[in-house]
Order: structure tokens, then sequence, then C-alpha cells
């Protein structure tokens, strides 16, 4: 194996893709900083237990090592959330609401899918401290317009509420091996395994599950998830909500689905969820949601929503979309004039390159006492 190959699912940028990923982060960072969205660096490794609380999905994606100074597990971030529930639980002692912003570089054990990074560079904003769906609201509105600064076009936004599927759980009586299960079918779509566990479990409600697990679609499964569930309280108030966005999105010039039987990958989810599409990507390019029972694993007890999306891989798919400076060749030469020259140049963002192997092929010339640009 050549020295220079890297491990399956690492990747790097380089040369344009990495100037376009730096101009768009500072870009990002300026965006949710001006909503008021604190910056945090969380640090690359923590103890494991921190990271991955009481998420099996986050566990299967979390590198461990045994720290050779405090004798405990440590693990390398492999999602960002979890952080900043503990980073919130520790600096908030009261109700205020707290925005939090971040774009750094994880690590996962295994990728997303057979075409994703097992190294994303996630980006995203998390709410904390208000339980109303205006916070979802505006975390959904940030994050389409972080989209929206990464030039990508055609979006289509899902909404779904992990609220009805976990009070249709509760409403059966599910244990939790058998929560996890179903979850897991939910997440693929299998409707063949939903019928063979349905037949092999016998368990209450199972024809509104089969009906769940295909609600999707416009605005008019709202009104028929309301006739399918009319029964359950939970579900009918998750449906609510869902209403409410419906009602503010639906005239923002953008196309809306709904999935009612949304779960998302990670478990912590237990309200509205929301994922961005277009047409030129295969997947979901940004996704979120709220979890609100997230801090209760710091001692705290704070709502919370927010989103993320893998900013180096949007870099990737998309075509370089800054227009570089001509890099211009310049003597290497110790002069004072010439000097302070080529440093104003660069301070008003010409790229300039210091010829050390001493070409004659450079972009300035010396005439009549001064420096100047060639023609």
């Amino acid at each position: 194996m050549s020295n220079w190959q890297l491990p399956e699912g690492i990747d790097e940028l380089t040369g344009d893709q990495a100037i376009t990923f730096e101009q768009r982060r500072r870009d990002l960072l300026d965006l949710y900083q001006s909503w008021g969205y604190e910056v945090v660096v969380p640090p690359m490794i923590e103890f494991s237990e921190t990271l991955v609380l009481n998420s099996t999905s986050i566990d299967e994606k979390t590198f461990k090592f045994l720290d050779s100074v405090s004798g405990k597990m440590l693990g390398v971030h492999s999602d960002i959330t979890p952080q900043i529930a503990r980073i919130d639980s520790k600096r908030v002692k009261s109700e205020r609401v707290e925005r939090y912003c971040y774009i750094n570089a994880i690590l996962q054990t295994k990728a997303d899918d057979f075409y994703a990074s097992r190294s994303p560079i996630q980006a995203g904003a998390e709410l904390y401290g208000y339980k109303g769906i205006d916070a979802d609201i505006e975390v959904i509105v940030l994050m389409l317009s972080s989209l929206e600064l990464l030039n990508i076009k055609n979006i289509t936004l899902s909404l779904g509420n992990t609220a009805i599927f976990n009070a249709l759980c509760a409403s059966a009586n599910l244990e939790s091996k058998e929560i996890a299960e179903l979850r897991d079918i939910f997440r693929r779509k299998s409707l063949p395994d939903l019928e063979s566990f349905l037949y092999n479990t016998k368990i209450k409600e199972a024809d509104k599950f089969t009906s769940l697990i295909s609600l999707d679609g416009n605005e008019k499964v709202l009104e028929k998830a309301n006739g399918i569930f009319k029964s359950i309280p939970a579900i009918i108030d998750a449906i609510n909500d869902l209403d409410k966005l419906n009602d503010f999105f639906k005239d923002k010039n953008i196309d809306l689905m709904f999935d009612l039987g949304e779960v998302k990958a990670y478990e912590y989810h237990d309200g509205v969820v929301f994922a961005a599409y277009s047409d030129k990507f295969s997947k979901a390019i940004s996704q979120g949601g709220r979890y609100d029972a997230l801090s209760k694993s710091f001692d705290s007890n704070r709502e919370a929503t927010g989103f993320s999306f893998d900013l180096k891989f949007l870099i990737q798919q998309q075509e370089n979309s800054i227009n570089q400076s001509k890099v211009l060749n310049a003597p290497n030469i110790d002069n004072p004039d010439f000097i302070e020259f080529i440093n104003d140049l660069r301070a008003k963002g010409h790229i300039i390159k210091t010829d050390l192997n001493g070409s004659t092929k450079v972009d300035f010339i010396h005439e009549n006492g001064k420096w100047r640009l060639k023609k």
C-alpha cells in the first residue's frame, strides 16, 4: 500500500476546494453570529460516556480508547449535538434562551451511507431554552439561509414529528427492545419487516403502525393523520405543530412534504424533525430537529432544537464558486519601497508569491523610480 493512501472513508480538501471551504466557513459563521448564535469549539476528545450518553447509534459511530492519564475510556466526537447539550447544561443555570453555532471536524467509525465520509466537517446551530414552535421555525429558516448562502437551489423541505412514533409506542405499551426494533424498521421504511414484526408480536395498535410508516406526502396527510390517530391526544398535539409549520412555510416559495413516520437515525430526537433535499443531491443535505430530553443526561432540563450538515460534502459536490484572483509573481528582492508596494496590494486582496528561484517571469517592473504592475 502506498504511504500516501488514506483510510477508507477518510478524505481531504486541497486547492480550490479548500479555499472555497474556508470562505464558506467564514460566511456561515458570520451569518450565524448575525442571528445571535455564539460560536463554540467543542473538544475533539471527551470521556466516552458524555459523548455517547444513551444513544446506541452514536455509540456505534464513536471511536473509543483508554486514557493513560485518567484510566477512563475516551471517545472522539462523532456528533456535536451531545457536546452542545453538555456545554449548555454546564453554563446556563436559568431558563434564558441561548444560541450556539459551530463548524467542526468529526470522526465516525462508519459512514452514514455508502457515499458518505467518515470524517465529515459538521456545521450547525442549536437553540436552547424555548419549547414553542417559534424556536423550530427559527432554526429551519436559518438552515435554509445556510443552504442559500452555499448557492444550493430547488430545496424541498421535509417535515415530521418523532413524537408521533413515540406516542404510538407508548399507547401500544411496547418494551424498549421492541421500540428499538420498530425504530430501525421505520428508519429503513421496510414494509415487509414491519408486517413480519407485527405478525410475530401481536402488539396493540398494529393497524396504526402500518398506516404511519407510509404516511407521507403533501399537507393532505396531516388531515388524514388526524382521522387515524384521533384517539391519541399526544399525536394530535404533534400533528398540530406540523400544521403550524405548514402555515408558516407554505407561502415561502419552497416545496413542502411531510413524513409522519420519520424517526431519524439518532434516538435523542423527540419532537419536530426536518430535512432539506435538493434535486442535485441523492440524499438529505441538511437535517435536524427537537431533542428536549438530551440535556437530562447532564442533570438539566433544557428544551432544544437545531440542525447540522456536512459542509465538506457540500463543497465537494459543487463546482468551485469562488473566483480566484490571478497569482502575481514578485521578484525576490530586499527593497523597502517594493515590499511596501506588494504588502499594500496584498491588503487589497491580491495574491502575490515571491519567486524564490529567481525567474525573470515576474509581474512587476521598476521604472522612473517607482514600482508598478506590468500591463
